[in-house]
């Protein structure tokens, strides 16, 4: 599957499942990633747990629902890459960024990059 079209032109939500590096487990609701030019995905987060985990373990999972009837998505395995702070790329991509929002300097977000390792369908095993 083409993971830009994809992403461009399904609405859905996504569960971004994360663990320290302990191991203990976190999922969090996400919107639809940014697929960017080199294949890799990218998600704005904001200073909490999630990516507090991925700093600490770079392992993540992204489940993505499609709107609508029945069971419809994709499950992606992935691995942090690196990531950027507060930038111009992040705030270009922002989907919910309001103008109040930018205003306020104590509200750090990152735009973190992810390599997808595997995908597979939201139901059923794949290929």
């Amino acid at each position: 599957m083409e993971l830009k079209n994809y992403f461009e032109s399904t609405k859905g939500y996504g569960v971004l499942s994360t663990a320290n590096k302990n191991g203990e487990v976190n999922a969090a609701i996400y919107s639809r990633p940014h697929v960017m030019d080199d294949g890799s995905l990218a998600i704005i987060m904001n200073n909490r747990l999630s990516h507090k985990n991925v700093t600490s373990n770079p392992k993540a999972h992204f489940l993505f629902i499609e709107d609508g009837p029945g069971y419809k998505g994709v499950r992606l395995l992935l691995t942090m890459l690196r990531e950027e702070q507060d930038t111009e790329l992040l705030y270009s991509l922002c989907r919910r960024c309001y103008p109040k929002e930018l205003e306020q300097k104590d509200k750090t977000r990152f735009l973190v990059f992810f390599r997808v390792d595997r995908q597979s369908p939201l139901v059923g095993a794949g290929a």
